[in-house]
């Protein structure tokens, strides 16, 4: 039966892994594009003079876009973490696996 189990669990933590380095690669898309906005509002605010109020609501906008890159730094670390613990824990089920196959298959 902990054969069962651990085979069912390992499943489990197998599709969570993936479902995780898929967030991860999401977020880092979306950090990419943020990275391409930003260059863009730079590119686009150089010939502007220092008092202009375009200048100033690109500036506005660029600063939401740091904000936005922070939280995504964060989401990344997060998923980063949880799949760090979701390694551990198919290492874990894995060893226990194998030592049920040793138990049931002795002779």
């Amino acid at each position: 039966m902990g054969l069962i189990n651990s085979t069912i669990r390992l499943t489990m933590l197998v599709a969570m892994r993936q479902d995780l380095e898929y967030k991860i690669q999401l977020v880092t898309q979306s950090q990419m594009n943020l990275a391409q906005s930003v260059s863009d509002l730079m590119e686009a605010g150089v010939n502007l003079d220092s008092d202009s109020p375009r200048l100033k609501l690109l500036q506005q906008r660029q600063a939401k876009l740091q904000v936005l890159e922070k939280r995504l730094v964060q989401q990344m670390n997060q998923y980063k973490a949880r799949l760090d613990m979701v390694n551990t824990e198919i290492e874990s089920c894995s060893a226990m696996r194998d030592k049920n196959i040793q138990i049931a298959f002795k002779y």
